[in-house]
């Protein structure tokens, strides 16, 4: 199981969170709504390329990323969404899509939208298409540290 990983970390940090199972869902919007959670409060993963480093940029899912916002906080010189082919291999044990919000998993930066620290329970993809967690958000961002900044704009 994809999860399994990320619960074991969550498990030897003594986190709370819940496990929620839900049909198919591919797409962030898709999976809020299958499992009742509002898209404001449902955080999706979105790898981004800075400068040829791969990082995880989180935000609300019914927001998107603001290139040239994220460009400017991370203080890079380019920034473009990666393709999945750029990206796969890099979460082994995870569906392409579904990456949960934890780059400290996969050795990667975590920027995370402010609107994000706003929520008080986090929803995100566990590691597949079927799974969801949800968790206190002061505990994500204690143990993420991302870097969190304004990069999430209106769809």
């Amino acid at each position: 199981m994809p999860a399994q990983k990320l619960k074991r970390m969550l498990d030897r940090h003594s986190i709370r969170y819940i496990s929620i199972n839900h049909s198919p869902a591919y797409t962030a919007r898709e999976t809020a709504a299958s499992t009742f959670v509002p898209r404001r409060e449902f955080a999706k993963t979105v790898i981004v390329d800075l400068d040829g480093e791969k990082i995880m940029a989180v935000l609300p899912a019914s927001r998107h990323v603001d290139l040239e916002a994220l460009r400017g906080l991370a203080q890079a010189s380019a920034a473009r969404l990666a393709t999945e082919d750029e990206f796969r291999e890099s979460f082994p044990d995870c569906e392409v899509g579904a990456m949960p919000p934890f780059g400290s998993l996969y050795d990667k930066r975590v920027f995370v939208d402010q609107m994000v620290t706003e929520i008080d329970d986090l929803c995100f993809n566990a590691g597949s298409h079927e799974q969801i967690l949800r968790m206190e958000c002061g505990d994500y961002l204690k143990l993420e540290q991302p870097v969190v900044g304004a990069f999430a704009i209106k769809e």
